[in-house]
């Protein structure tokens, strides 16, 4: 037997007894209007927020905002937006763009937090490697907090998913804060009612 089979046998070996998970108890729900108190947080963290009725509002307050500028989504409905030049290969196809918008699953009203997964994404990186990202929520699907988030996806299985939270932000260079450092300049999210 090798030094690493004899390792591994070890690990193997060598297991901590399973203990289960705690109960963690659910607390009353703390907010009234979930729409409102997301969309207060969101705001409050640095986004933008924009009740829509419809793609057709999406579209335009896009273009108004973007015109012309590079924009990818894997929203079907504002396909008509995506004039990019850009041939999707891999993540560095996407290294100039402008704006990413992305639908998600789930909102956190508590921290403004939203919940992308990789089926609503056509590139991981799309999020986080664009200059701004807009994010399309139904206000149906936003929950009041984390522990009412977990329940609903801590089950599920998923290649790749995260929680977003306002636009990219960092200060920890002299204490100045930067926003784009690490990710997207700036968040838009739509709030579409159905």
């Amino acid at each position: 037997m090798h030094s690493r089979e004899k390792i591994l046998d070890a690990v193997k070996r060598n297991q901590p007894e399973n203990t289960s998970l705690p109960a963690i108890p659910f607390f009353e729900q703390p907010f009234t209007d979930l729409a409102q108190k997301f969309s207060e947080v969101v705001q409050a963290i640095g986004g933008e927020v924009h009740p829509v009725s419809s793609y057709a509002q999406i579209n335009t307050i896009l273009k108004e905002e973007f015109g012309n500028k590079t924009i990818f989504t894997s929203a079907k409905e504002l396909t008509e937006l995506v004039d990019t030049g850009i041939t999707y290969a891999n993540a560095h196809a996407f290294a100039d763009l402008e704006l990413a918008v992305v639908e998600a699953h789930l909102a956190v009203a508590e921290n403004g937090a939203v919940w992308v997964t990789e089926d609503l994404l056509q590139e991981r990186a799309l999020p986080f490697i664009a200059q701004h990202l807009a994010l399309i929520i139904h206000p149906e699907n936003i929950v009041p907090t984390m522990h009412d988030a977990y329940a609903k996806i801590g089950t599920l299985d998923y290649g790749f998913a995260t929680f977003i939270a306002g636009p990219s932000k960092t200060a920890d260079i002299e204490q100045s804060l930067v926003l784009g450092a690490h990710g997207p300049k700036s968040l838009l999210v739509f709030l579409l009612t159905k």
